[in-house]
């Protein structure tokens, strides 16, 4: 009996002892697992922060050929002009945050970064200009609409002036990073699998340009009520009494 005693105790020591080590790979499964989604989200280092920004540039250069297109007729485009302005303003965050982040890593001596280098001297001069000018321009023209016609002939020669200087830097800006641009938007969201999964965070990249233009829409939207003492005084917008 002491025997067959012992024999049932240790069947039922190795069966506890199978089921602790059944349970560890799960668990360090899971933790894998949550850690690749982490990755899918946050990863990719220097090149996933370059992708980033180069498709946040990519993104802004067509909705600033847009805005363009509306100042050549700024009378008959106003309102397209003033909710493109609005739509804007996150994805011109997110390549100034993305940017930034990149500056600051390479400032404070981050390995990834410092290997990877700085951009070229002349971006590097241009930088602090075309941030300058980004914020006068955005921050003029929230004003205006908000404060609305009564600021013309304050705030709206400084629009005016520091657009004209902002389109011409970002002019220079672009030019810079054209070259190099169609290959970093292919490697990120060209059809070939190869390309598009050689670094990780492609997930997280998509989901902050999208995130920014759909919050831009969201914005320009909730705005929509502050264009109309625009629209009146431009005689686009006639109240009938």
């Amino acid at each position: 009996m002491a025997a067959g005693h012992e024999t049932t105790s240790a069947v039922q020591e190795r069966t506890r002892a199978g089921r602790s080590r059944s349970a560890r790979p799960a668990a360090d499964l899971h933790a894998d697992s949550a850690h690749a989604g982490e990755e899918r989200l946050t990863g990719g280092g220097t090149e996933g922060n370059e992708r980033l920004t180069t498709a946040a540039g990519a993104v802004l250069l067509v909705l600033l050929a847009l805005l363009g297109l509306t100042i050549v007729r700024i009378h008959g485009l106003l309102s397209e002009h003033l909710f493109l302005g609005m739509l804007l303003i996150p994805p011109v965050l997110l390549k100034l945050s993305s940017t930034g982040y990149r500056f600051a890593r390479y400032y404070t001596a981050n390995p990834r970064y410092r290997r990877k280098g700085p951009p070229p001297l002349g971006l590097r001069v241009l930088a602090p200009l075309v941030v300058l000018s980004t914020l006068v321009v955005f921050v003029s023209g929230v004003l205006l609409l908000f404060v609305g016609p009564s600021s013309r002939s304050t705030l709206l020669p400084i629009h005016k002036d520091s657009f004209f200087v902002w389109l011409a830097l970002m002019a220079l800006h672009v030019l810079g990073h054209l070259p190099a641009m169609p290959d970093v938007l292919r490697a990120d969201h060209g059809r070939s699998e190869e390309l598009s999964s050689d670094v990780t965070g492609r997930a997280g990249r998509v989901l902050a340009l999208s995130g920014a233009l759909v919050a831009g829409v969201v914005l320009a939207v909730l705005v929509i009520p502050e264009f109309g003492p625009w629209l009146h005084d431009s005689g686009l917008f006639h109240h009938h009494h």
